[in-house]
């Protein structure tokens, strides 16, 4: 009887140790984790086959109140720190060429904005967004909308051909 004790205790416990290990230190679902389960489930058969229902019953309990007062104790100790990433990204991005463009400016299409794409305005190559979701194919004359923060809202250029007068020329 002292024997199996042993055994379910020893099972329980590399099933928990698995089972920390899977949840703080491997990313996803690994060996460490499938092993863990193993042994949990594994030393609570084992106590419910050999020790009978009602040792199969504590033991079960116990795995659980172990597994998750271990957990929260985990969470709570400073050896997570040790490990954990504390460094803060302190870098920005440069974004000054976008002062050089205004709205209204003029330019092209690099690549086809599908509906976001590169565009050239004011020998400034950037990232450009249509501004009503059309398609614009490359080489498409395009105007600028509006600036934002990393790109430009554009839109295609309407071209007025000679003679033909609108109501911004008739004003």
């Amino acid at each position: 009887m002292t024997f199996d004790l042993i055994i379910i205790i020893a099972v329980i416990l590399l099933g928990v140790v698995f089972m920390l290990i899977e949840i703080f230190l491997l990313p996803g679902i690994s060996i460490a984790g499938i092993a863990g389960a193993i042994f949990l489930i594994g030393g609570i058969i084992y106590a419910y086959i050999f020790q009978g229902s009602t040792v199969g019953n504590i033991t079960l309990a116990g795995t659980a109140v172990l597994l998750g007062g271990s957990f929260f104790w985990l969470l709570k100790s400073k050896s997570l720190r040790k490990i954990s990433l504390d460094t803060n990204i302190e870098g920005k991005v440069d974004t000054s060429y976008l002062q050089k463009i205004g709205i209204g400016d003029s330019g092209v299409t690099l690549s086809r904005l599908n509906p976001i794409g590169q565009v050239l305005i004011n020998d400034v190559e950037v990232e450009g967004k249509s501004f009503d979701g059309e398609f614009l194919d490359e080489d498409t004359e395009i105007e600028v909308v509006k600036v934002e923060t990393y790109n430009v809202l554009v839109k295609k250029k309407e071209t007025v051909l000679p003679g033909e007068e609108t109501k911004n020329n008739l004003i």
